[in-house]
C-alpha cells in the first residue's frame, strides 16, 4: 500500500469532513476533560487503514514493532499504544463517512452477497460479554457462528457500492432494500435472496433480482447475458475471502462495539484503496446487452 497517496486522499477528505463534523456536534453545559492529541485525525486513520494491508494478525505488533520502528519519520508525534487504542473508537464516524464518499460507480451490474463476522468461539458464545444483546447466532453454509453478518454489494469492476452490518440471526434478504437504495440495473444474489416480494419491491425501484433456482421451483427463461453473469456471482466471494483473512476484518480481541466497527469499516476502506481489484472486465458491448430484451 502507497502510505503516502492514502495519508494524502484521507488528509483531503478531513480538511472538508472534520470543520462540518465539529459544528454538528451537540454540546452540553456539563464540563469534561477533553484530551488533546498530537496525532491529527488524518494521521489516525491512515494508520488504521494501512493496517488491513501490512499482513500483520493482530494491531499491537502492528503499532508497537511495525509504525514506531519504520514509519518514525512518517509520524513523529506518534502516541503510546493505550492512548491509540482511545483514539480509535474515536475515529469510527470520520471512517464511516470516508468509506462512502470511495464507492464506486453504478454500472447497471451489481452482486450481493453475505459473510459471517465471528466475534468468539462457539464455545464461549454462551458466556461471552463483549457484544451481549448485539451479536446473536445465526448460520451459513459452514454451520452455526455467533457474531454479525456483513452484507455487501459490488459491481462488475469490483468496486464496493454499499455495505451493511446486522446481527448474525437476521435474514439476508431483511436489508436488501436499504442497501439497494439509488442503485439500478440488474443485482445477482445466490439462493438465500429469492423472494417473489423482494423482487416485486426492488422492480418497482428499477432493479432487477436475478437469482438461481431451486429444485423444487419452476424453470424460467434468462437471457444467456444474465446466466453467464449469474455463474459469475463468486465474484463478491474473491473479495469476502480476503477481507477475512488478509485484511483481518474478523477476530475475537474487540475491546467494544466502536472498535470492532472502526477495524470492520477501515479494512473496507483499506480494499477500496487496492489499485487491482477482481473485475469481469467487460467491454461497452457486453454492457449494452443489458439493456436488450429476450
Amino acid at each position: 500500500m502507497d502510505l503516502e497517496r492514502v495519508f494524502c486522499e484521507v488528509d483531503d477528505f478531513c480538511q472538508a469532513f472534520e470543520p462540518q463534523w465539529n459544528q454538528q456536534l451537540l454540546h452540553s453545559d456539563e464540563r469534561k476533560r477533553r484530551k488533546t492529541s498530537n496525532l491529527s485525525l488524518s494521521e489516525v486513520m491512515t494508520i488504521i487503514i494501512a493496517f488491513h494491508r501490512s499482513n500483520y494478525r493482530t494491531f499491537k505488533p502492528y503499532y508497537t514493532g511495525y509504525v514506531a520502528k519504520y514509519w518514525r519519520g512518517a509520524f513523529p508525534m506518534r502516541v503510546g499504544y493505550p492512548r491509540f487504542v482511545e483514539l480509535m473508537g474515536a475515529a469510527l464516524i470520520p471512517l464511516c463517512s470516508d468509506l462512502h464518499t470511495r464507492k464506486g460507480q453504478v454500472s447497471g451490474i451489481g452482486f450481493i452477497d453475505s459473510t459471517p463476522i465471528i466475534v468468539c468461539h462457539r464455545q464461549r458464545a454462551p458466556t461471552h460479554q463483549r457484544f451481549k444483546k448485539k451479536a446473536h447466532w445465526g448460520k451459513h453454509s459452514m454451520g452455526g457462528c455467533y457474531g454479525f453478518k456483513l452484507h455487501l454489494i459490488i459491481n462488475d469492476e469490483g468496486e464496493l457500492l454499499a455495505f451493511h452490518v446486522t446481527p448474525g440471526n437476521i435474514d439476508d434478504r431483511h436489508p436488501v432494500p436499504h442497501l439497494t437504495e439509488g442503485l439500478s440495473g440488474k443485482l445477482f444474489g445466490d439462493k438465500g435472496y429469492i423472494s417473489t416480494h423482494l423482487f416485486q419491491v426492488l422492480f418497482e425501484k428499477g432493479l432487477q433480482l436475478i437469482t438461481p433456482i431451486r429444485k423444487n421451483m419452476h424453470n424460467r427463461l434468462l437471457p444467456l447475458f444474465d446466466k453467464l453473469l449469474l455463474r459469475r456471482r463468486s465474484l463478491i466471494e474473491t473479495i469476502n475471502d480476503p477481507l477475512k483473512n488478509i485484511s483481518q476484518i474478523e477476530h475475537s480481541r474487540h475491546r467494544s462495539i466502536a472498535h470492532f466497527m472502526a477495524n470492520l469499516v477501515a479494512g473496507l476502506i483499506a480494499y477500496t484503496h487496492q489499485p487491482l481489484k477482481p473485475s469481469l472486465n467487460l467491454t461497452n458491448q457486453q454492457l449494452i446487452l443489458l439493456d436488450k430484451p429476450m
